[in-house]
């Protein structure tokens, strides 16, 4: 069911208590780290995000936007291995900060737009964002599921951990992982939909709605938003996190990520996801992670990367495609004085 017209209208109209004076005002969170996985330099994918014009673009859509810079993360010089995950304490800690930035500015009424750094800050952003809006679903576009454990991950690395550390339903197959002793699970699988490359058999089990890209070839990126929005939202209206992940892109549009994949979204296919989250009025955060301009080959692989990011959050936050349909109330008249071609 697509969430236009009446049914959409009164989703806007009946917005909860967290979601309320929030659609023009808008909070940028730089999370400037690197600690979740191996590669250096996504940690200067905020800065990137940035000088690509990020600013003046969501400046021009009449929002008023506060950018609070990047937070300040230490990091912990005595942080041994937990099995074989590296610098779990340093990415708890780095969290637990974010997850405090995320709820700040969620309270204080904006729309917030964390810039990643790797994709485990997910943990600390949605986190933050469920002490404000406990009642959020969450939207996870990546070319990986990020639902690996610490008894199942291949590379350790928390940056594929993240969402089993916020879902319930696996709070019984997570060990307790030195560095976040301050959070517990707490979405649980019916709230949370996937539009991922990969399709692990843990989503199947656990009863997650997901898509992938063999879905999104043989249902359309329409049909997959439909069908995301009415799970996600047909009960009841409540606050989108949007956590994407650059690399869900095919790789010749974003070159300039850490594990990228074959394949991708198009880039018709990711705007369209983010315009439909903008069409439902809900969107409360949204996270874009994973943008590392030290691994663009060149000045122009990393430019296309980044301006990439712009259009995903600028579209997000109402930006319509050059071509898209505008609306005239009245069509307008020219002057007297002018000529007319009859």
């Amino acid at each position: 069911m697509a969430l236009r017209g009446p049914l959409s209208r009164l989703l806007r109209s009946t917005l909860s208590s967290c979601q309320q004076n929030r659609s023009q005002s808008v909070a940028i969170l730089g999370a400037p780290f690197s600690k979740g996985q191996k590669r250096r330099g996504v940690e200067h994918g905020p800065k990137a995000i940035r000088d690509a014009g990020l600013v003046e673009r969501l400046s021009n859509l009449d929002y008023a936007v506060h950018d609070f810079g990047d937070l300040t993360f230490k990091h912990l010089e005595k942080d041994e291995h937990f099995m074989h995950v590296p610098f779990p304490r340093t990415v708890g800690r780095a969290n637990q900060l974010l997850s405090g930035a995320v709820s700040g500015a969620v309270g204080a009424g904006h729309t917030c737009i964390m810039l990643g750094g790797d994709h485990s800050l997910a943990i600390g952003s949605v986190e933050g964002h469920a002490q404000q809006c406990p009642d959020l679903c969450l939207i996870w576009v990546d070319a990986h599921a990020d639902i690996n454990t610490p008894l199942t991950s291949p590379s350790g690395n928390l940056h594929g951990q993240s969402v089993a550390f916020l879902l319930k339903d696996l709070q019984n197959k997570m060990p307790e992982v030195p560095g976040f002793s301050w959070m517990k699970p707490f979405l649980s699988a019916r709230d949370l939909v996937y539009i991922a490359h990969h399709v692990l058999i843990i989503l199947k089990t656990l009863g997650i709605q997901y898509f992938s890209m063999r879905d999104i070839d043989r249902m359309g990126i329409q049909r997959v938003m439909e069908v995301t929005l009415d799970h996600l939202l047909a009960r009841k209206q409540r606050p989108i996190h949007l956590s994407f992940d650059i690399d869900a892109f095919d790789p010749s549009l974003a070159p300039a990520t850490g594990t990228p994949v074959n394949g991708g979204l198009t880039y018709r296919e990711g705007i369209y996801i983010t315009e439909e989250i903008h069409n439902t009025g809900l969107l409360s955060v949204m996270d874009v992670v994973e943008v590392n301009p030290t691994l663009g080959a060149t000045p122009e692989a990393v430019e296309a990367t980044t301006s990439l990011a712009v259009d995903v959050i600028a579209s997000a936050l109402g930006q319509t495609r050059e071509g898209a349909h505008i609306a005239f109330p009245k069509i307008p008249e020219p002057k007297e004085d002018t000529e007319l071609r009859l």
